[in-house]
């Protein structure tokens, strides 16, 4: 997860990633006293908004779409048709949950195979 955070900040379609192994994430100083490891939860939010989210999530290979995230693979959610979608719109953004959010759980699978999956899907996004 760590380096999946990573690439995403690096690219130039990604306009802000949430992960508390960031250090300019807000909650870094507390997650670094407190875990071992940040977690395998990523969030990122594209600049094309809703369009870029659908992209990624139709084109990914080695994320499956689901809205429960946590098992050994490796999971994407759109919540703003998923898990958040029978929220109003301006309520769903006011707390952040914006149309190109996705939400990442990332598994198992070999990092650099994760990595060159979610470059392809934002290459087109």
């Amino acid at each position: 997860a760590r380096r999946v955070a990573e690439m995403l900040r690096q690219n130039p379609r990604v306009e802000r990633v949430y992960y508390p192994g960031l250090p300019e994430h807000a909650g870094h100083d507390i997650a670094t006293r407190q875990m071992r490891g940040y977690g395998g939860m990523v969030s990122f939010t594209l600049k094309g908004g809703f369009a870029a989210a659908q992209h990624v999530g139709k084109t990914v290979r080695l994320f499956t779409l689901a809205e429960s995230l946590g098992g050994v693979e490796s999971l994407m959610c759109h919540p703003v048709t998923m898990t958040h979608g029978s929220i109003p719109k301006e309520v769903r953004e006011a707390r952040g949950v914006v149309d190109g959010l996705l939400r990442l759980s990332v598994g198992i699978e070999d990092a650099e195979d994760l990595l060159a999956d979610l470059q392809a899907a934002l290459s087109g996004a």
